[in-house]
């Protein structure tokens, strides 16, 4: 598993003294985030025109050169500095395939709006319905990690916690999606959260029970 740098104030500051090292360092285990956040923003309109992959090395091309001038040092600060760069990349290739030129601010800030509440979700997912506080920020810190995860389960399971957790679609519409049945959805789901929970035990310990049927 890819994970996080411990160092991350200290490779920063390196980027910043010229270190392309360290500046790759920094953003690639950011790419599956980014690619799923990018995907849960790409509405049935532009489904095959633009694709998250793209959308997401375009934000990663972006934040590289621009990284020298990111002040932050923590991860919460850097999630939020990729969100705006995403947000942008995003409004930019909505505004090409819809012919428009003006860049639209306001678009902007309605995309990194939703795309905080994705994070949020994201993060929650291992969670139960009602978590603490700690486990709230537990989650948030995680939400990194569970990104990367959920890129190596196996398509299905990966499919049905999108469906499920992020874009909180109803067992029913998942049913018809997959082409299943509602019962052979619950299954399915329960198992991919299983494996999951399995998979991410290693760096985030226990976690507690997640039924949102």
């Amino acid at each position: 598993m890819t994970r996080l740098p411990a160092n991350l104030p200290q490779l920063l500051s390196a980027q910043r003294d010229g270190d392309k090292g360290a500046r790759a360092a920094v953003l690639e285990p950011f790419q599956p985030w980014l690619r799923l956040l990018a995907r849960l923003q790409i509405d049935a309109e532009f489904q095959g025109k633009f694709d998250p992959s793209d959308i997401a090395q375009q934000t990663l091309l972006e934040a590289y050169r621009d990284l020298p001038k990111f002040r932050g040092q923590s991860e919460p600060e850097l999630l939020a500095w990729l969100r705006q760069i995403l947000a942008h990349v995003l409004a930019h290739e909505i505004r090409r395939h819809r012919g428009a030129q003006k860049r639209d601010l306001s678009r902007e800030v309605s995309i990194e709006q939703s795309l905080v509440q994705s994070s949020l979700r994201l993060g929650a997912i291992l969670t139960d319905s009602g978590p603490s506080p700690s486990q709230q920020a537990v989650a948030r810190e995680q939400e990194v990690r569970l990104a990367e995860v959920l890129a190596r389960l196996p398509e299905e399971y990966r499919e049905v916690i999108v469906l499920r957790n992020l874009e909180e679609l109803p067992h029913e519409e998942i049913a018809r999606r997959m082409g299943r049945s509602v019962g052979a959805v619950r299954m399915l789901w329960l198992r991919a959260l299983a494996e999951l929970r399995s998979e991410i035990v290693d760096i985030s310990g226990p976690t507690s029970s997640s039924d949102n049927s």
